[in-house]
Formats: structure tokens, sequence, C-alpha cells
């Protein structure tokens, strides 16, 4: 019997991401990914079975550039799947549809299986190993990339039905590129209150409520890496809900005393904030549940 893996909350509702052909993308994330696909407000939502809300929405631009390389934004957004069978039978399909992974993990805490979209933005699909089993040392969460036992995984399949998305499908966590480790962590760690799991010596990934992370940066792109033109594609922007059971006006005060522009707008969702990370990443921050 499949073991039962605690499901942490999600601190990411959704990440918007910019691409440039709506039919591409249509084909995709639908036929190939298994998304349900409604557009809404000029952006295509992605929905998995059963949701009411999108954890993916892509904004079609059919005039913008692609990434250039050694800049920040976008490493990957992570989508965390509810079983190992859905991520046994996402590769199984990926396979039969001819979009195969580009790359596979077994990071000790996650497995996880990496792809690109037709415009090169990365997506991991991943499920978590059963908490008890991730690998500490003191307070670090200790992850690792070894070699994914794809044999072991797919002995989880018990359905040949069509694929779709699973319902509980969220966004797990998000990884960018940064200029400087240092300068996200402030703005990450000390302003918005997450703590740090990992340290690498060129990338760092920090979580709330003991999970093993939900946003991840990394230098890979070079230190001092610019960012992208604004017309690129990529990251549009991705809303967080912080840690910290505090007002959105107590994490504004402290935003803006710390020198970070905040704009203060209303979403479906509630009052949220409007800001950018120290490389121009945009951010909606979101009101913690009480």
């Amino acid at each position: 019997m499949e073991r039962t893996v605690p499901r942490y909350p999600s601190r990411i509702p959704w990440v918007q991401l910019v691409v440039r052909d709506e039919s591409e993308a249509q084909a995709f994330y639908g036929d190939g990914l298994g998304f349900r696909i409604e557009p809404r407000d000029d952006v295509l939502s992605l929905l998995p079975e059963g949701a009411a809300t999108a954890p993916l929405r892509l904004r079609v631009v059919p005039h913008a550039r692609p990434k250039p390389p050694r800049t920040t934004g976008l490493f990957h957004v992570a989508v965390r799947l509810p079983r190992r069978e859905d991520l046994a039978r996402l590769f199984v399909h990926l396979t039969e549809v001819g979009l195969p992974p580009e790359g596979s993990a077994d990071h000790a805490v996650t497995e996880s299986l990496y792809l690109r979209d037709p415009d090169g933005n990365g997506l991991e699909f991943y499920v978590d190993r059963p908490e008890e089993t991730w690998p500490r040392r003191g307070r670090e969460i200790l992850m690792t990339v070894d070699t994914l036992n794809w044999q072991d995984l797919l002995k989880t399949v018990s359905s040949d039905g069509p694929w779709r998305m699973p319902a509980g499908t969220v966004v797990g966590h998000v990884h960018l590129h940064v200029a400087d480790l240092g300068r996200a962590e402030a703005f990450y760690r000390d302003l918005l209150g997450f703590d740090v799991t990992l340290r690498w010596p060129s990338a760092l990934f920090l979580s709330a409520d003991g999970y093993h992370h939900h946003v991840a940066v990394n230098t890979w792109a070079g230190v001092g890496a610019p960012p992208p033109p604004p017309s690129a594609v990529g990251l549009d922007h991705f809303a967080l809900v912080p840690p910290r059971a505090e007002p959105l006006q107590v994490l504004a005060e402290r935003l803006q005393a710390a020198g970070v522009p905040v704009t203060r707008a209303e979403d479906p969702t509630g009052p949220v904030l409007w800001v950018q990370d120290p490389d121009g990443h945009r951010l909606v921050l979101l009101e913690p549940p009480a």
C-alpha cells in the first residue's frame, strides 16, 4: 500500500508565466500536461481536475523575446502532485505523447521530473517523500541530486485511464536565478519571514511550516547576473503567502522601512501587496489565513 505523505499547505497560490504562442501553449499544457485550460481576463488559467482556482496562469505576449542566457528570472516553477502514482502516470503519458522529460532526480525529500515548455520556461513536477525519511543535519533539511529509480516508481501505476492533471495539484515551490544570495536572503528571510532550510555555495533554500522549501534562489546564471528585458518570456509574477501571522499593513510598513516600494491593491482573494524582490521578480503578497 502506498504510504501517506504529509501534505504541507501551499504558500504559493499561483504562478503566472509569459508565453508567446497561444496555440502552442494550449497544446503543451492541455494535451501534453493534462491541465484544463480556461481563458480568464486575457490570461489562460491552467486547472487540475475539479479545481476552481488555477495554480498556473499564462499571459500570452506574441512579441515577447526569448529569455537571454546568463540572466536572472525563473529557473523553474515546481508543481507538486498528490501521489507517487501521479508522477509515474505523468511520465508514461508524456512519453506516449512525444514529450519525454529532459531530466529527473531523486532529491531525498522529493522525486522529480523536469521539462520545458515551448518558450523554455522551466517546469518541475514532483512528489514529496514521507517527511520521516527526509535526511537532516541539525536544523538543515538535506537535499541531494541522485538518480531517480524509475523502475520502482512505475510499479505504483494501477490505472491506464486518460491522464488528467489530478485534483490536489498545487505549486510546491518557485526556484529563481538571482544575482546575489545574501541580498535575496535578506528579502525572503529577514523581511518576509521564511526560514533557511539548506545552504549550498551557490544556492539557498527557504521555507515555512517545516517544509523543505517554498522558495529557492541560486546564482547559477552568474553572480551579478543582469535581469532579462521586461519584454522577455518567463516569470510574470507569483503569489506568496508570508509565514508570519501578521496583517499586511505591518508587512507593508516593514518593507517600506527597508526601502522596498509597495503597491496596495484589491484581488478577488482580498487585499494584496505588489512588490519586487531585489532582482526584480514581481510578487503578490496575500494576507496569511487567520
